[in-house]
């Protein structure tokens, strides 16, 4: 099946799981947690976790699943197709707002991301990319990113890193909070990467993500010309948690040369 086919065929089923998510706000939600307090899943995670697996195993049976709630293959390696997948990021948002999460998709060959989803499912607004063939947000293509300075630029940023944490020296975060123009964050790294690639937002970094919070969106932002690495400035990892950065080129440079200092 060629590239083209498996597009279509992945956005068919997130529409599906789309809808499937929405419904699920007149049933029972069950929530537990996972290694803290704030690590939430629901019974709906789990249950759109295995659809899309059922889906991709029945019809791909070639092809591994990655996906948060552990329900797929052990991935140990990147070699031939994986699906990465996170069906519902931003699990606390889906619980207290009902709104602000998004399923994410990334689909990858050997390594190389080959097809990227993002469906903000509340809002209808889907964010798409294939290799080579430029990003789209609702079927419009989107533009290249431009070069934006710090000081004119919308960091999105999650207020615990300001503090003082066992990452990195947050010091120099805080110099560079007060020399941007302003910051965000709403609470699903798949937004944020949405949002890096459609202009809303500048940048975005994050000390903890795992693979499949960022695998779709890096397809996409690397489409419209933004730069996405580990804080070591090393391409993202997709097998473990990790530091994460996207930005706007120029301001990618610019925020690790400056700010990042890790411990």
């Amino acid at each position: 099946m060629s590239w083209g086919s498996i597009d279509r065929y992945a956005k068919s089923i997130i529409k599906e799981a789309g809808h499937k998510i929405r419904n699920s706000f007149f049933s029972h939600i069950d929530i537990d947690t996972k290694s803290d307090a704030n690590d939430l899943v629901t019974n709906i995670d789990r249950e759109v976790e295995k659809f899309f697996i059922d889906r991709i195993k029945r019809d791909f049976p070639d092809h591994r699943i990655l996906g948060e709630e552990g329900a797929g293959d052990q991935v140990t390696s990147l070699d031939g197709v994986i699906w990465i997948l996170d069906p519902i990021d931003g699990t606390m948002n889906f619980i207290h707002q009902r709104r602000n999460f998004a399923i994410s998709l990334g689909i990858y060959a050997d390594g190389v991301g080959m097809l990227g989803y993002i469906y903000d499912v509340m809002r209808d607004d889907f964010y798409n990319a294939a290799k080579g063939e430029g990003a789209y947000f609702n079927d419009e293509r989107l533009p290249q990113l431009e070069i934006t300075p710090l000081h004119e630029a919308v960091i999105g940023i999650n207020a615990s890193w300001v503090a003082p944490n066992r990452y990195m020296d947050n010091e120099p975060i805080i110099r560079m909070i007060r020399q941007c123009r302003g910051t965000r964050s709403y609470g699903s790294a798949a937004i944020e990467l949405a949002y890096v690639s459609t202009q809303r937002i500048d940048a975005y970094l994050s000390m903890r993500l795992a693979p499949w919070d960022v695998a779709g969106g890096i397809v996409i932002a690397q489409e419209v010309g933004a730069i996405a690495t580990t804080m070591k400035g090393e391409p993202p990892n997709l097998l473990s948690q990790d530091t994460f950065i996207v930005a706007r080129p120029g301001l990618h440079e610019e925020i690790m040369k400056n700010y990042i200092h890790l411990k």
